[in-house]
């Protein structure tokens, strides 16, 4: 029998009904067998009973009432072990700011999951509760369950030979060799978009806050996105020798690839990499892919490929563009490029933001003489981005 487990406040007479009327008996008409930490502990450690509990789990019901620090610290450990397909959400109606019911100072939903699908319960219409829960948990048990069918591939390799290889010819041409590219995919979820709903969500998807952003959108007729049969596409060679090309299919697919900034005319003699410039290119390239989908309405649980590409590399040295960041050259002689792949989901892009970042550069980082910076770093870079600063 599958297991599922309960998180929750314990000692609470309130919850512990809820619990009894609502929550067991929808995870065993699901056929699930539920453990609760406080119910079905064996007499060992209880952090290790808890973790287990939460790995071993189909289903984990986390209830956010009463603002416990033990029930977010066990849903940020489901996520960190990638549970968080598994992991629904509920909270007494009255945590929702804008609820009747909810009293100003009182109880809430903590910002860092305020954004998550959570299901509210009143405590006097529990078999509403119950009924709702119960049709969550059979649909939660569909996606994750394993396929026994033959899985299609992500990537359409054609188009994606075909869109590289006319980038690349545009760096070229554009006398450039060094370039990042990013391309991103959705794993079984299926979307359908029009081009002019494409181009509306790609202009909310940009982020204003370094240089030309990623996914640009122009409005000169020369450098606009053009429509195409399947999405759109953007080719911009600027005077200032900077280069972009991307594509955002209807199926959202996107794909990108630009030359560096450290590149660009009056900045470097094309041979350094700045480590803060990456870091906040990175940040700036997860964020615009969690605000594309964000746009298409594509579920937080839904997991995604997301890719990081860097060419040109060799007989460059590792910097910084920032002052209060300096540091000695360290050199990369011989690799010319270098990818990191990762499947994530959409939901934990940001609430992994850091986390994510530093999966996405580390690696490029270390082909500079084993090059590696401290987490306060990457976490320093990253969250002044997010406040709209560049270091």
């Amino acid at each position: 029998m599958k297991q599922a487990f309960i998180i929750m406040q314990i000692g609470s007479s309130e919850l512990d009904k809820v619990c009894e009327k609502a929550i067991l008996p929808s995870l065993r008409a699901n056929e699930l067998d539920p453990k609760r930490v406080d119910k079905h502990n064996q007499g060992g450690l209880l952090k290790n009973e808890i973790i287990g509990f939460i790995e071993n789990s189909d289903i984990i019901v986390a209830d956010l009432t009463n603002e416990r620090p033990n029930c977010y610290l066990e849903i940020g450990y489901a996520m960190g072990v990638d549970k968080f397909r598994n992991l629904i959400l509920t909270a007494r109606e009255d945590h929702l700011p804008g609820n009747p019911n909810h009293k100003v100072g009182g109880p809430k939903i903590h910002f860092d999951l305020a954004g998550y699908d959570i299901l509210f319960w009143n405590p006097e219409k529990l078999d509403e509760f119950r009924e709702e829960l119960t049709k969550r948990i059979r649909r939660r048990l569909v996606i994750v369950a394993p396929s026994n069918a033959t899985q299609l591939p992500i990537w359409d390799e054609e188009w994606l030979k075909e869109n590289r290889n006319k980038a690349l010819a545009g760096l070229t041409n554009n006398g450039r060799t060094g370039f990042m590219e990013i391309r991103h995919a959705l794993i079984d979820f299926q979307i359908q978009v029009s081009p002019k709903n494409l181009l509306l969500a790609a202009e909310q998807a940009q982020i204003h806050t370094f240089g030309w952003p990623i996914g640009i959108v122009l409005p000169t007729p020369q450098d606009r996105p053009r429509p195409r049969a399947d999405g759109i596409t953007v080719e911009i060679s600027s005077t200032f020798n900077a280069y972009d090309y991307w594509v955002l299919r209807r199926n959202g697919d996107f794909y990108l690839l630009k030359s560096l900034f450290e590149d660009e005319s009056g900045r470097s003699k094309s041979d350094v990499i700045f480590f803060n410039t990456r870091i906040v290119r990175t940040t700036e390239a997860l964020l615009h892919c969690a605000r594309l989908y964000n746009n298409f309405e594509v579920d937080p649980t839904v997991e995604i490929e997301f890719a990081i590409k860097y060419g040109g590399l060799e007989n460059r040295k590792l910097s910084s563009s920032s002052p209060s960041r300096m540091l000695s050259y360290y050199e990369n002689r011989e690799e010319k490029e270098i990818e990191m792949v990762e499947h994530i989901h959409l939901g934990s892009i940001e609430s992994q933001l850091v986390e994510n970042v530093k999966k996405f550069t580390a690696p490029l980082f270390s082909l500079f003489d084993f090059f590696e910076l401290s987490d306060s770093v990457y976490e320093d870079i990253v969250n002044k981005f997010v406040e709209g600063k560049v270091t």
